[in-house]
C-alpha cells in the first residue's frame, strides 16, 4: 500500500467527535455521523464522508493533506463526490484541509473547471479549501474538542505554544473530556510533528500540569528524559525503547485500532531506539500496523526468517 499523505489519526479524531467538522468548515450543522467512505476501487477509499441531518441533508468530504502532490487533488476530489453523490443520493460538499504550508499548491484554488480552448467550461466543480496554519486559534480552542489538535499548528508563533497547550490541558481535564484525552493528545502530538521537532513537542507536553495522570504525559515525558540522557547509555536506551514502545502503541491504537496479539507480541519485542523512532515517524503516513510494522508483522526479526541452526 502507498503511503497515504494525511495523519490517519485525524480519522480517528473525526470518529471521535463528527459534529465538530461542519461546524469548522462554516457548513450547516445537525446530527452528523461517519458513514462508509469506500466509494470504488478506481478511486480509493476518501478519508472521511459524514451524513450531516441539517435541512435539506448532505454529505461531508473530508480530504486531510499532509504531502506534496496536492496538485493533483481538484479532480480526485471530484471523482470522488460524485461517486458519492451516487452512491449515497445525496448533494455533498467537499472539502481538502492541508496540515500544513508544503501540502499547499497553486491548483488548490476552490474550482476545478474542464473545457475546450474557445468554448465555455462544460464543468466546474466547486470545493473548499482549509489552510489550517492560516487559522486563528480561537474557534479551534473552543470548539469541538476534536479540532484542538489543529490549534498547535495554526496561525500561532512557537512562542504561543505554551499557553495553546496549557488552554488545551485545561480543556482536556473537564469530566465529559476526559473520555476522550488520550485520542486528543495523541493526534496534538503527531501533528506538532509537522512543524516542530520532536524535542520542542516532548517540551511543550511536559509543561501541562493537567496531564501528569495521562499515559499520553507519561510516555512522552519519560521519551523526552531517554533522548536527553548522557549517562547510563545501556539503561538509557533499555527505558528510552519501552517509552518509545508506550507512545507507538498509544499513537497506533488511535490511527487504527488496537492491534492483534501477534502484533502486539511484535511491537514489544522491539528494542532497536533507531527503529521505533522511524517508526514512530511513519504512524503519520501509514494505513495499518501491518504497513506499519513490515515484515515484523508476520514474526520476522529484523525483516529477515531466522536461519535455522547449523550442525557442528
Amino acid at each position: 500500500m502507498a503511503a497515504k499523505p494525511y495523519d490517519p489519526t485525524l480519522k480517528a479524531l473525526v470518529e471521535t467527535e463528527p459534529e465538530s467538522w461542519p461546524a469548522l468548515l462554516g457548513r450547516p450543522t445537525g446530527p452528523t455521523e461517519v458513514i462508509d467512505a469506500d466509494v470504488a476501487t478506481v478511486s480509493g477509499a476518501a478519508d472521511k464522508v459524514l451524513r450531516v441531518a441539517a435541512e435539506p441533508p448532505y454529505l461531508l468530504h473530508l480530504e486531510f493533506v499532509s504531502g506534496h502532490d496536492a496538485a493533483a487533488l481538484p479532480r480526485k476530489l471530484l471523482i470522488r463526490n460524485g461517486l458519492l453523490e451516487d452512491r449515497h443520493d445525496l448533494g455533498v460538499r467537499s472539502a481538502a484541509v492541508l496540515l500544513r504550508p508544503e501540502a499547499d499548491s497553486p491548483q488548490l484554488t476552490g474550482v476545478y473547471q474542464r473545457g475546450f480552448p474557445g468554448e465555455e467550461a462544460y464543468l466546474t466543480f466547486r470545493y473548499q479549501v482549509v489552510r489550517v496554519w492560516r487559522l486563528p486559534p480561537e474557534p479551534l480552542l473552543t470548539g469541538g474538542l476534536a479540532l484542538l489538535p489543529l490549534a498547535p499548528i495554526s496561525a500561532v508563533t512557537e512562542a504561543e505554544l505554551p499557553g495553546i497547550i496549557q488552554r488545551m490541558g485545561r480543556r482536556l481535564s473537564g469530566r465529559r473530556a476526559r473520555r476522550q484525552a488520550e485520542v486528543v493528545w495523541a493526534a496534538a502530538y503527531l501533528l506538532l510533528g509537522l512543524r516542530y521537532s520532536p524535542a520542542l513537542a516532548a517540551s511543550l507536553f511536559r509543561g501541562v500540569v493537567s496531564m501528569k495522570e495521562s499515559s499520553t504525559y507519561q510516555a512522552v515525558l519519560e521519551e523526552g528524559r531517554a533522548e536527553g540522557r548522557a549517562e547510563g547509555r545501556a539503561e538509557g536506551e533499555l527505558h528510552g525503547a519501552a517509552a518509545l514502545k508506550r507512545v507507538l502503541r498509544l499513537f497506533g491504537d488511535a490511527a487504527y485500532g488496537p492491534p492483534d496479539s501477534r502484533t502486539a507480541a511484535a511491537i514489544e519485542r522491539l528494542e532497536d531506539l533507531p527503529r521505533l523512532e522511524e517508526m514512530l515517524r511513519r504512524v503519520r503516513t501509514s494505513g495499518s500496523w501491518r504497513e506499519l510494522l513490515g515484515p515484523l508483522a508476520s514474526g520476522r526479526r529484523g525483516g529477515q526468517r531466522q536461519k535455522p541452526p547449523t550442525e557442528g
